[in-house]
């Protein structure tokens, strides 16, 4: 059955089914007859037919490195809800962390008549940033500030330069476990917001006690029994993550330490288990829905505007420090 099939038995035109198929205005004469075709047909219109003929799919890619991910869930719920509004579906493709799946997910999914793409960023390599500006679709990055690419990211720097000035006004002996800094926003942006803390305390900002871990509570929890046994006079820790802060938490409790009277600990998210340590985690908050929701608008503003697809948008979102117990 055809399209025009289902008009001749409405008695309505073809471009009056066309829109009720794809949310246009009709009346609500004709959209009761179409539907009582459709339910007793049970058409379904071609989407490879309609991809032909207006050029889109209304289906969007959506690339994360971690299915698991507290922070990608959310902005994941911001950029749906977003989509949703305007009809659009999504593909999810998880890299589970191994970064050249990034590129292959793009090459596949430019190739699937997808109208868009979403990369929660982790690495900016040479090779992604060849894949994304040769991309045929247009793609958003969340998360990173991504030179050159269009992007919704947060101000991690001055999150943690805030988050960390919380404890020095408390602490004499400082310590900071970050992540990897091949990752620029959590890795090397945040860092650097710690350190520029520090040397606003008057610390020494080339010696302090310094590791990385992995972004997993039990990763937090080992990098911290090997700091606190090596530097047991530290007082204060700031983590780069909450999950990172929950296992330094724990590490914490079993060197002989008090939180928040012997050590104050602090870490970035606002998950939900923070409200849930004892005491409660304080932390920084980022927009993580807003960044879905953003990254949406973006995007559908470059696949339905040619000439703003050609033009690099790049959105910086802020951050709230959450006080809680545990500093």
């Amino acid at each position: 059955m055809t399209i025009k099939e289902v008009a001749e038995q409405a008695g309505v035109s073809t471009t009056a089914v066309s829109r009720y198929f794809n949310g246009g205005s009709l009346s609500e004469e004709k959209r009761k007859k179409i539907k009582k075709v459709v339910e007793k047909t049970s058409f379904v219109p071609n989407a490879l037919a309609k991809t032909m003929r207006t050029g889109k799919s209304d289906n969007i890619g959506v690339i994360i490195p971690d299915i698991s991910s507290h922070s990608m869930s959310r902005i994941l719920t911001g950029l749906v809800s977003r989509l949703e509004v305007n009809n659009y579906s999504t593909l999810i493709g998880c890299t589970f962390g191994e970064k050249e799946r990034e590129v292959q997910f793009i090459e596949a999914m430019q190739k699937g008549s997808l109208d868009g793409i979403i990369l929660m960023g982790t690495v900016l390599t040479p090779h992604l940033k060849d894949t994304i500006n040769e991309c045929k679709v247009p793609v958003v990055v969340t998360g990173q500030n991504f030179k050159g690419v269009s992007c919704v990211y947060h101000d991690d720097e001055n999150a943690l330069h805030d988050l960390a000035s919380l404890v020095l006004k408390k602490r004499k002996h400082p310590a900071y476990i970050g992540v990897n800094e091949s990752d620029t926003a959590a890795g090397r942006s945040r860092k650097k917001g710690v350190e520029k803390a520090l040397a606003e305390f008057g610390f020494n900002v080339k010696d302090y006690p310094y590791d990385v871990a992995y972004f997993t509570a039990e990763s937090g929890y080992r990098v911290a029994m090997k700091l606190l046994a090596e530097h047991p006079e530290v007082d204060g820790i700031i983590c780069a993550s909450d999950h990172i802060a929950h296992g330094v938490m724990r590490a914490a409790r079993e060197s002989g330490k008090r939180i928040p009277k012997d050590i104050s600990i602090v870490g970035v998210g606002d998950s939900w288990a923070d409200m849930i340590t004892d005491p409660q985690l304080t932390t920084a908050e980022f927009y993580y829905e807003e960044c879905g929701k953003e990254a949406g608008n973006l995007l559908l503003e470059m696949i339905n505007d040619q000439e703003k697809a050609k033009h690099v948008k790049q959105i910086k979102l802020g951050y709230s420090i959450i006080e809680r117990g545990s500093v």
